[in-house]
């Protein structure tokens, strides 16, 4: 058993040098898995790939990156999170390296995989290192800017693809997506053991194998279906797989319990999840991503396939998202002091307001008509994305001690993928089912599924209760009034 080591005490006054490396982590992780959409074409040509190949390259990285959060997570715990952070951010940099100088499919699709394992070491770091850091007034701050920065690499990834493509640096074409990661990464890297504390968590880290391989497998059997079911046809495996998943996951609770009537820690300690509102916050969290990356996926389909604009021009139309989803999360935190626990039903109403809007302007106009028409839909769908993603990730961050952090962290992190592969599984399904109709008409019935989604985390988020407030220690305490009342920053 190791022992365990802290950080020093969280203050308020902590600088922004530390976030900003945790930031540069984050970016990259979520950037990696929008950017790669825009190249697709690009790489059939230059690696003869086939089809099942370049379905390999995206569902690769999102299949090793959802099924090792929770085992990560612990590790983490028990290794140090700033040494997880460091070695996940370096294999991140490692694999892109090699995915930009892939000479054939298999080896592209191979490092893909790897990156998705430097994710899955990344992710849930970043917010329980967050926590590590900031105390009081400045922990909303922080979990704000962590917001801003996830959605607007979501939403900015197809223009910075597009762009990269089109500039064709030093004529690297779609090598550009990958090599752009390597100079960030290792600024993180080069940053890190400066800037961040290595906390590991005191008391029983040993992790039991049996757990472990179990979680894993659960995992694994319920993404790999979600995430080729929909372009195989749905063949017996996938039915089998899903099956499997509940299987296993049964025998992982049941390994769990037994963990605990012995004293030892299992990978998701109920101690962690004691709050409502942690649990209510975790599953809104999954439910609301099912609703983002459908979303970008068959708006950024009906803008090409169906408006036939280029990567660069659809891209652009993101940043009609992108722009009110910063407003959205630099504006949480007064609208939270305003309205507490009605701030992410709001957000995710306004949301759904924007599907609605979006949806009346697909059905006037459908594959023509003006770009501006769709404007007013996708600023509502940018601000309430902001507001509720905000939100949730503050209320479930701040209902938590520091000791479970991390655990919290790794589960909130594992809805958000969980919730990406379903909703591009099942809001897929509506799109290409309906796709014979026209893209519009496919796009209409999607957003009927998406105001649905949408809908049900207002309704679920009524149940949360407001974030817990903890008073921070500070030298001075005008610092810490300065900082309550300054806003929010993104």
């Amino acid at each position: 058993m190791n022992t365990a080591t802290t950080v020093p005490n969280t203050r308020s006054d902590t600088g922004w040098g530390p976030l900003a490396v945790l930031m540069c982590g984050t970016f990259l992780v979520v950037l990696d898995f929008f950017i790669v959409n825009v190249a697709l074409p690009s790489m059939q040509r230059d690696l003869h790939a086939s089809s099942s190949g370049l379905e390999w390259v995206v569902a690769g990285y999102g299949l090793t990156f959802s099924a090792l959060l929770i085992a990560v997570t612990r590790l983490g715990d028990r290794w140090g999170r700033r040494r997880m952070f460091s070695s996940g951010v370096a294999l991140f940099v490692a694999a892109s390296a090699a995915c930009g100088a892939a000479p054939s499919t298999e080896l592209l699709v191979g490092a893909r995989l790897a990156q998705g394992v430097a994710g899955a070491m990344v992710s849930p770091m970043v917010l329980a290192l967050i926590g590590d850091v900031y105390a009081g007034p400045r922990l909303p701050r922080a979990i704000g800017i962590y917001s801003t920065v996830m959605g607007l690499a979501a939403a900015t990834g197809q223009l910075i693809g597009g762009l990269l493509i089109h500039l064709d640096l030093a004529g690297s074409g779609w090598r550009a997506i990958f090599w752009v990661n390597v100079p960030v990464g290792v600024a993180a890297l080069v940053l890190a053991p400066r800037l961040l504390p290595d906390r590991r968590v005191p008391g029983n880290t040993r992790i039991d194998l049996v757990e472990l391989g179990l979680a894993t497998a659960t995992l694994t059997a319920l993404l790999l279906p979600l995430l080729e079911g929909r372009r195989l046809g749905w063949p017996l495996w996938t039915w089998m797989s899903l099956a499997g998943a509940v299987l296993a996951g049964v025998l992982t609770v049941v390994r769990s319990r037994a963990l605990l009537r012995r004293g030892r820690r299992p990978l998701v300690e109920p101690a962690a999840f004691g709050s409502r509102s942690v649990r209510v916050a975790i599953a809104c969290q999954g439910l609301l991503f099912v609703g983002m990356a459908s979303y970008f996926l068959v708006l950024a389909l009906y803008l090409q396939d169906g408006r036939g604009l280029g990567a660069l021009a659809s891209g652009a139309v993101f940043a009609v998202v992108a722009v009110p989803y910063m407003v959205g999360t630099s504006r949480q935190r007064r609208l939270a002091a305003r309205l507490g626990r009605w701030t992410v039903p709001l957000g995710a109403s306004v949301f759904a307001l924007g599907h609605v809007a979006l949806l009346v302007a697909v059905s006037a106009h459908g594959v023509s008509g003006p770009l501006v028409d769709l404007v007013p839909g996708l600023a509502l769908a940018g601000f309430g994305m902001g507001i509720a993603l905000t939100g949730l990730i503050d209320t479930a961050m701040g209902n938590v001690e520091p000791v479970h952090a991390g655990a919290v962290s790794g589960v909130l992190s594992t809805a958000q993928q969980l919730g990406n592969a379903l909703g591009v599984a099942l809001v897929g399904m509506v799109f290409f089912g309906a796709v014979s109709g026209g893209y519009a008409h496919a796009l209409e019935w999607s957003l009927v599924a998406l105001v649905g989604s949408t809908a049900g985390v207002a309704l679920l988020a009524l149940l949360l209760q407001p974030r817990r407030t903890t008073p921070a220690p500070s030298d001075d305490p005008a610092t810490e009034e300065t900082e309550a009342a300054a806003p929010a920053a993104a």
